[in-house]
């Protein structure tokens, strides 16, 4: 018997249907973000590698070789103004020509010299008005490119004890976030992220996802909260966040990338691949049908492209052993109140290897079995390295 198919009968026999499973991981698709292709680094630096893309058309490309080689990513995020063109239609039309579609919109409201003290939070009015227009600059790029997300991360927040009010700057951050609701048509919804810390490390204005939901709440139905995995301190239960969103059906999207205090941009499942199962056992029900998954990362020493796999195989296989838990069994051992009766049956479904499976899935959709094998093997990064000979390469704020 094959590796696959002896996967298959210890399927069988947790009583899951294989068939259903593999259905599931083919309707999987995760979006990857254009600033994961570009140059990356440290506050001391970035590190340059060889052809990196110089702007957002040939960060399309690598985006596209992804999407080729793992079946899972049609559409790329963007990013404003690091991803800014001329022209939006012709940007589409190249997306499409490589296969793939454009995604969320994320506005950036902190590389400009305004906002020392917030964007739309700041005490100066001439700040809030700019942020204001970038905003809306951002949903006419939406329109333009048939996104349907907004998806919203400020960097606002204070240093310092008394440098502001915690209430005025609440009432500016929703004066601001309702001028942004507003001006989005019904076709395309806004996702607010939070973060505990960084850059204000006294108080940030989105500091939790309690925070994020009441400001959703009173934006309306079509705001919802973008749960980061790197936007926690060290011991958040992720998982149990992920369930209360659900319930209060305002989980709007998940930012995969991997933490070892907060927010380090590491590959999806290299720190705590268990955590990320949990996360995904939350995931697997018709209530999370709507939620959008991204992955956010900058790859600062690693290559750009098979870094971006990696994490996409991680997400696959971190699913596949989600949709592979024995429900009813746990469900008994939970009403038994069989303590680590239950916590055996994740167990059991998280060290399943599911890799045969995936890569049977990834042949059924045409891409590759072994994507990061295919990719070394069929010269891509060296081909864009001569292709891209000269400018500058993109990288994060340029």
């Amino acid at each position: 018997m094959s590796a696959y198919e002896i996967l298959a009968e210890q399927i069988r026999a947790r009583g899951v249907d294989v068939a259903a499973v593999e259905a599931r991981l083919r309707e999987q698709r995760i979006e990857t973000p254009s600033w994961g292709y570009a140059d990356s680094g440290t506050r001391f630096g970035a590190f340059r590698r060889p052809g990196v893309p110089r702007d957002a058309y040939e960060k399309l490309e690598d985006a596209a070789e992804v999407h080729r080689l793992t079946g899972i990513c049609p559409t790329v995020a963007l990013h404003i103004p690091w991803d800014e063109v001329d022209d939006y239609a012709d940007l589409g039309a190249r997306a499409a020509a490589l296969g793939i579609g454009l995604g969320a919109i994320n506005p950036n409201s902190f590389g400009d010299q305004r906002f020392v003290l917030g964007s739309i939070c700041s005490p100066d009015p001439e700040a809030r008005a700019a942020a204001r227009e970038h905003f809306r600059h951002c949903v006419e790029i939406a329109v333009e490119t048939g996104s349907d997300a907004i998806s919203l991360w400020l960097a606002d927040g204070t240093n310092f004890a008394g440098q502001d009010s915690f209430v005025g700057r609440r009432e500016r951050l929703m004066e601001g976030l309702s001028d942004l609701y507003s001006a989005l048509p019904a076709s395309i919804e806004l996702l607010v992220e939070y973060k505990p810390f960084e850059p204000g490390f006294y108080a940030t204005d989105l500091a939790d996802w309690g925070s994020a939901l009441l400001a959703c709440q009173e934006l309306g139905d079509n705001a919802s909260v973008l749960v980061d995995f790197g936007h926690h301190l060290p011991g958040t239960n992720i998982e149990q966040i992920v369930a209360l969103l659900l319930r209060a059906g305002r989980l709007g999207g998940f930012h995969f990338n991997a933490r070892r205090y907060a927010d380090d941009d590491l590959i999806v499942g290299t720190v705590n691949p268990l955590e990320l199962f949990l996360v995904y056992a939350e995931l697997t029900g018709p209530e999370a049908a709507g939620v959008r998954f991204m992955i956010d990362q900058s790859h600062n020493i690693e290559p750009k492209i098979e870094a971006m796999i990696e994490s996409v195989l991680n997400l696959q296989e971190a699913f596949a052993k989600a949709l592979i838990i024995d429900r009813e069994a746990l469900a008994e051992r939970q009403g038994a109140g069989d303590v680590l009766g239950a916590h055996r049956v994740m167990l059991d479904a998280y060290r399943t290897d599911m890799r045969p499976l995936c890569a049977k899935v990834r042949a059924d959709l045409g891409a590759q079995p072994d994507p990061i094998a295919a990719h070394r093997a069929g010269g891509y990064v060296e081909r864009a390295a001569a292709a891209r000979q000269g400018g500058v390469s993109a990288g994060l704020g340029s």
